[in-house]
């Protein structure tokens, strides 16, 4: 078989299968396609499964993003931390409510946003911070709280990497004052779009369900059991309803959770296995006290032993049908934050540096090992090739 007539693996991958079609079919039959049933019950469901004692379903999962810091009150003149290594919708939901986002480098083993570099950013206009669970890792939300509590700031955890991760046996969900998740296909399990937000603070949950459905303070639903037309806005707000067909899809993939998780964990392992021993390559850490959710499998090129860098090996293995990918551009190179806010190069070194060397391998739970095989075989393969003195 030629290198063009292997089956392309992709980075990521849903995985839909019957029951989760039936389920979806049998909303299509109900009188509920949306602010029906099924949205109550995915709510109620994920905030069980997390731990927090509410749950507000959002159409994805920077809506998600921009729902929390809405709850928050941030607003113009507002500073909120969050770190560069992530995507564009944890910074620019602060954008969205005309707050500014200062970035703090990350820790350089790990992606993961550093408390040391949050604390140092912190001014008399911070209000808030947005920790990223990077790749599906929670940050450290021990002292990260201690932070937030030492200058009066809420937190907010953007868990749209970590469903189903852990930190000192907390799951992500129930880590700060609010969490946000995506049900994106990539992502641990998918609705099409979707996205949650989970907090204990009743206000939040409040504010977020009102801020979803334009500011309204009901919804159709809700007015039917009260036999009632009548509906305020009581705020300005968006469309950022999901569906009761995503809700039914959603809470067929949530059984399955487990099972995943434990799948992308076993798949993480492998490839620990099989690359540990391949000196242009390192490993991003994982710290003691967490259990890791694996949306992504990131690893880090050591550049000084190759004469190819990060592009070329992207190329090399998109050629062995092999769906690399690389995540993320740091936040304030993207040109959209160095124009409006002469963000750029020097700003978060440890996240610049990481940039050249990151290179993200595919992880879904239906890999089998065949195909967790063929990425490593294909990555050293590349390597040998792109090797300081290799053939």
């Amino acid at each position: 078989m030629t290198d063009s007539e292997k089956p392309y693996i992709p980075y990521s991958r849903q995985w839909i299968d019957e029951e989760d079609i039936g389920e979806v079919a049998a909303v299509l039959r109900s009188e509920w396609l949306t602010t029906g049933p099924q949205v109550k019950e995915f709510e109620e469901a994920v905030a069980r499964f997390v731990g927090a004692r509410h749950a507000v379903a959002v159409s994805n999962g920077t809506a998600a993003l921009h729902a929390a810091v809405y709850a928050l009150g941030i607003g113009p003149g507002d500073e909120v931390i969050a770190p560069p290594m992530t995507f564009v919708a944890t910074a620019n939901a602060v954008v969205f409510q005309g707050g500014l986002p200062v970035f703090a480098d990350v820790e350089p083993d790990t992606l993961l946003l550093d408390p040391a570099r949050v604390e140092a950013k912190i001014g008399p206009r911070t209000r808030a911070i947005i920790a990223v669970d990077y790749a599906g890792q929670p940050c450290d939300y021990e002292a990260l709280r201690a932070i937030a509590g030492r200058h009066g700031l809420d937190l907010v955890a953007d868990a749209c990497h970590a469903l189903g991760a852990q930190y000192q046996g907390t799951k992500a969900g129930a880590l700060a004052d609010l969490t946000t998740f995506s049900f994106h296909p990539a992502k641990h399990l998918a609705t099409g779009e979707g996205g949650m937000v989970t907090t204990d603070n009743p206000e939040f949950a409040e504010k977020m369900r009102r801020f979803r459905n334009h500011g309204i303070s009901t919804d159709l639903r809700q007015r039917l059991e009260k036999g009632t037309w009548h509906y305020e806005m009581v705020d300005l707000g968006y469309n950022y309803r999901l569906t009761d067909m995503q809700c039914a899809l959603g809470l067929s993939q949530l059984r399955k959770l487990p099972a995943w998780l434990a799948r992308r964990q076993a798949i993480a392992r492998r490839y620990g296995e099989l690359l540990q021993n391949l000196p242009q390559v390192s490993l991003l850490a994982v710290r003691a006290n967490r259990v890791h959710a694996y949306h992504l499998y990131v690893i880090l090129l050591n550049l000084e032993d190759l004469k190819a860098g990060r592009d070329e090996i992207f190329l090399a293995m998109r050629e062995e049908r092999i769906g690399v990918n690389v995540h993320y551009q740091p936040v304030h190179l993207h040109p959209y934050y160095r124009r409006r806010f002469q963000t750029g190069p020097g700003d978060c070194p440890v996240a610049e540096k990481a940039f050249q060397r990151i290179l993200t391998l595919p992880m879904f739970p239906a890999m089998s090992d065949h195909d967790v095989d063929r990425v490593a075989t294909s990555l050293a393969k590349v390597i040998r090739r792109c090797s300081r003195g290799g053939g």
